[in-house]
């Protein structure tokens, strides 16, 4: 399964490479390990997250693509899907749904690509799912006092593009 696995990573990399897609960039961390990218998402414009920075890994298993990658923020990132240590939380990376919240179209298939998981994540970037938060403080701070949320994002914005 590995060098399956391993083939069509490889695919991958090699079409956003020749034809990359708006809003993020992509690439190994270690040229010699394919089950690890480094990824970079800049911040669309006319969101909060804009003008920012946000550097992430992506983790593949050697089953992929019949289990989902990890994805995690590396730089600072403060959003209700997104875990205080980083890790995403959306449904197109989870294979089983424990809770009955999502349904099994919005869950991961195998027919997911690199570039639908980090389209899906910049969309969730503009359009937080709040009814089943990651980060239970940001979401309730995108609730109940919108401008402070907006402050403290912009602010981890602003931090990520000087890091850059």
């Amino acid at each position: 399964m590995s060098t399956q696995s391993s083939l069509l990573l490889k695919r991958q990399l090699i079409e956003l490479t020749k034809n990359p897609v708006e809003g993020f960039s992509a690439g190994l961390v270690d040229d010699d390990n394919i089950f690890e990218w480094e990824i970079v998402i800049m911040g669309l414009n006319d969101t909060l997250y804009e003008g920012g920075f946000y550097r992430a890994i992506m983790t593949f298993p050697v089953e992929y693509p019949l289990m989902p990658p990890k994805l995690k923020f590396t730089s600072d990132m403060y959003h209700p899907n997104v875990y205080p240590s980083g890790e995403v939380c959306i449904s197109i990376l989870v294979c089983e749904d424990k809770y009955g919240y999502e349904q099994a179209n919005e869950r991961w298939t195998p027919v997911h690509t690199v570039e639908t998981i980090l389209v899906s994540v910049i969309s969730m970037l503009s359009s937080p799912n709040d009814e089943s938060p990651a980060n239970i403080d940001a979401a309730k701070e995108w609730r109940e006092n919108y401008p402070a949320y907006k402050k403290k994002v912009q602010r981890l914005a602003r931090r990520s593009a000087d890091e850059c």
